[in-house]
C-alpha cells in the first residue's frame, strides 16, 4: 500500500465526505444546477491561481532536480491544462478571464488555499504534497468514478468537458507522477510517528475540499 491509500484510508470518512460529495455526484447524474458549476469554476479558477503558487514554492523547497521537475509538471498542468479549462467553459457565459480574476475569492477558497500554502510555508516538501494531494490525485479518482467508460461514453452530458478533462489519460497520468512523488517524498522523511501528523493534514486538505463543492451549492441555493 502506497503513502496515498495509506492516508485515504486513515481518513476515510474525510475522504469520502469529498469524493462522494453531493456536487459530485449531481454532476456525474447531469442535475447539479448550471448555475452552481458556474459559481464552482469561478472559484476554481482564483484556487488554481493559489495552487500554483504552492507548485512555486514546491520547486523552491525541492531539495533535487527530480523534486523541481515533479513540482513543475503539477504547475504546468494547472497554468497550461486546467485553467484554459476554466477559461473555455466560463466562455459559455461570456465571462472573460478578466472578468473571472476580478471575482472575489468566497471564504471557503480563502481557507483551503491559504492552508495548502501555510502547510508549504510551515512545513517541508512531504507536508506540502500531502497538503496538495487531495486536490491533484482527488479529481483524477473523481473523474475516473464519473467516466469509468471514458468520456466518449458521456455522449451529451452536460458535464462531459470537465468530467472528460480529469477522467482522460493526461490528467490521469499527472495524478499518477504525483502518487509516486508522493512515496519518493515519504522514502526520504517520514517515520510512522509522522505519518498521524500527515494523515491530520490529508484529512483537513479533504474536509476542505468538501467544503469548497459545498460553497457552491450554498452560494447559489442548490
Amino acid at each position: 500500500m502506497d503513502l496515498f491509500a495509506r492516508l485515504k484510508a486513515a481518513a476515510s470518512s474525510d475522504w469520502q465526505s469529498y469524493v462522494d460529495h453531493d456536487f459530485v455526484r449531481r454532476m456525474g447524474a447531469g442535475t447539479l444546477p448550471q448555475e452552481a458549476f458556474r459559481d464552482y469554476l469561478v472559484q476554481d479558477y482564483l484556487f488554481l491561481i493559489q495552487f500554483a503558487r504552492a507548485y512555486a514554492l514546491a520547486i523552491y523547497k525541492g531539495r533535487s532536480l527530480a523534486d523541481m521537475r515533479a513540482a513543475k509538471a503539477g504547475l504546468d498542468a494547472i497554468l497550461d491544462v486546467e485553467m484554459d479549462l476554466h477559461v473555455r467553459l466560463c466562455g459559455r457565459w461570456g465571462l472573460s478571464p478578466e472578468a473571472i480574476e476580478a471575482a472575489p475569492e468566497h471564504q471557503a477558497t480563502i481557507a483551503y488555499t491559504r492552508f495548502v500554502l501555510d502547510c508549504g510555508m510551515a512545513g517541508d516538501l512531504l507536508d506540502l504534497h500531502v497538503a496538495l494531494a487531495p486536490c491533484v490525485i482527488g479529481y483524477a479518482e473523481i473523474g475516473r468514478n464519473l467516466a469509468p467508460d471514458g468520456a466518449g461514453a458521456l455522449a451529451n452530458h452536460p458535464y462531459r468537458d470537465w468530467i472528460g478533462e480529469y477522467a482522460g489519460e493526461t490528467y490521469q497520468q499527472v495524478a499518477a507522477e504525483a502518487r509516486r512523488h508522493l512515496d519518493d517524498l515519504a522514502a526520504r522523511a517520514m517515520t510512522e510517528r509522522r505519518f498521524a501528523e500527515l494523515t491530520a493534514l490529508f484529512a483537513k486538505a479533504s474536509r476542505l475540499e468538501a467544503d469548497f463543492w459545498q460553497m457552491a451549492l450554498t452560494e447559489t441555493g442548490s
